[in-house]
């Protein structure tokens, strides 16, 4: 059980604002409560589960609420009641005085309990870290100029935490550096474009000695660390912050998602993907995308029936290729939700953080606003 409550708490935090499209509504679910107590361990995602068929729009239980501004100023021990604002669901907290104009209903107040500690966070930083991998995107050229990895003081050709590797460059001293693996080269599938070089993370370190060869030891290790491998100073946003408020993203052509960070053929719910934009193309931390998957083209047969694509013929295909009339594109078919969390130059690194089917390279990457109509 204690796996998948982590991957519940996660998703207070990986989880979206679902205020972009004014068909969206909060949705209560049957038999919630009317009030609720803040209990140590709580988050975010726990107390907006109790109230929410879809707990993942937390934020707007608390939006234009005057009383908590800050959703970490809430505590163990406040009472929280469930009011209405135009007709919206509101939690406030009992005790304070609701300084707005707009009408609302109150529900069983009642008083704090128990007295306060510390505020509740979204989401405990500890299980964010295994999900949000550390890899980059750069340009090969680049890549390929860092120092690198010559040898180690043990012996071995793999090098784990605590050892000590030697660096082909004079690097500044108890300076953190990430020792990277060369991953896949990534391009543009239209024009073929290069998008850039896969880094993937394989240990961290410590310059411990500097000089013509420096020394890093291994402080931590994701898969093992081998000669030829290359070091890059740590990046300053290596840990995202434990509250931000997603937005929909806004592309002018979509974007697909590129290769799964796995390299599994499919992706689930809290995988890691890689999408084919970047801060080039305006995408920034805390984007969200709708995913879709291209609708099937259906054929029209001599006969005037349907033939899906696992059954046609050679000829169906010839004649549904001279013959706009004999092909029939079915509308794209909803896959999920993704956050993005790392951004590159001409890539980004996204989270998945729902999923009704499987992901997989190639699907594109829209904005959410396209989903009003379906009530998501």
């Amino acid at each position: 059980m204690e796996i998948p409550m982590k991957r519940l708490i996660l998703l207070a935090l990986m989880t979206f604002n679902c205020t972009f499209v004014a068909a969206d509504t909060l949705t209560l679910k049957a038999g919630h409560p009317e009030s609720y107590v803040v209990k140590k361990g709580d988050t975010l995602w726990d107390i907006s589960a109790a109230f929410l068929n879809d707990p993942w729009k937390w934020p707007r239980l608390w939006d234009v609420n005057p009383q908590i501004a800050n959703p970490h100023l809430i505590y163990p021990g406040d009472q929280l009641t469930l009011v209405f604002v135009d007709g919206q669901p509101r939690l406030v907290r009992n005790g304070d005085i609701l300084d707005t104009a707009k009408p609302h209903v109150k529900k069983s107040p009642e008083g704090r309990i128990i007295a306060k500690s510390n505020a509740i966070p979204a989401v405990d930083l500890a299980l964010i870290e295994q999900y949000l991998v550390q890899n980059r995107v750069v340009a090969t050229d680049w890549l390929a100029e860092q120092p690198m990895v010559l040898a180690g003081e043990s012996p071995s050709r793999h090098h784990i935490v605590g050892d000590v590797i030697y660096i082909d460059a004079e690097l500044p001293m108890n300076q953190k550096y990430g020792v990277y693996e060369r991953g896949r080269e990534f391009f543009n599938k239209e024009s073929g474009e290069a998008i850039g070089q896969e880094a993937i993370l394989a240990s961290t370190g410590q310059v411990v000695e500097s000089g013509k060869v420096s020394k890093i030891k291994l402080l931590t290790s994701f898969r093992e660390t081998k000669a030829g491998f290359r070091v890059m100073p740590m990046e300053s946003d290596s840990l995202m912050l434990a509250y931000f408020t997603p937005k929909p993203a806004e592309l002018k052509t979509p974007a697909v998602v590129l290769a799964i960070e796995s390299k599994m053929r499919e992706a689930g719910k809290l995988d890691v993907v890689y999408l084919d934009k970047g801060t080039q193309d305006g995408v920034e931390p805390g984007v969200v995308f709708s995913i879709y998957r291209d609708g099937e083209v259906i054929v029209i047969n001599n006969d005037g029936m349907p033939v899906p694509a696992t059954e046609r013929t050679a000829y169906d295909n010839l004649m549904a290729s001279v013959s706009s009339d004999r092909a029939i594109q079915m509308p794209d078919i909803y896959h999920g939700k993704l956050l993005v969390f790392k951004v590159f130059d001409k890539a980004s690194l996204g989270l998945i953080v729902s999923t009704e089917r499987p992901v997989r390279v190639d699907d594109k990457l829209i904005a959410p606003e396209s989903l009003a109509l379906r009530g998501q």
